[in-house]
């Protein structure tokens, strides 16, 4: 597990742009936390590690908001009214796992079982109203 403490949006940003530059071609990020943590940041700071120019949004009432660069996509979900299986399998979730894409996953305390092994696993944490404490890990690390 890794850890690290932000002071600012600018500072989640580009974190999480670092971070995007590490990872495998389809890999899963799930956020565990609340309300107003910095996880719309964090995926915006993706996309722009991934070289996805985008504007980065919740995608709380659609769902999925989809991020296309020259190289990647970015799939961005919220889970946040994900109460079943059912509803699950509607969201389009499974299918976008079969792909190289990867996919940022917002509330997803609400599907844990269902994300693979190897998902990236950030958990926020507010220090205070700029400061954020990130905690990152694979899923089966915790296991």
């Amino acid at each position: 597990m890794k850890e690290y403490i932000t002071n600012s949006y600018d500072e989640t940003v580009s974190l999480a742009e670092d971070i995007a530059k590490g990872l495998k071609k389809g890999s899963v990020i799930a956020f565990i936390g609340g309300l107003g943590m910095g996880k719309t940041a964090f995926t915006t700071g993706l996309a722009r590690g991934l070289g996805i120019d985008a504007d980065v949004s919740s995608p709380t009432f659609a769902i999925c908001n989809t991020y296309i660069g020259d190289e990647n996509t970015l799939y961005h979900f919220d889970m946040y009214r994900v109460e079943g299986w059912d509803d699950l399998y509607s969201t389009g979730f499974f299918d976008f796992l079969d792909t190289d894409a990867y996919m940022s996953v917002e509330w997803s305390e609400n599907i844990y079982g269902a994300l693979p092994d190897d998902a990236v696993i950030v958990e926020i944490k507010k220090l205070d109203d700029n400061s954020r404490q990130f905690k990152i890990y694979k899923k089966f690390e915790e296991e």
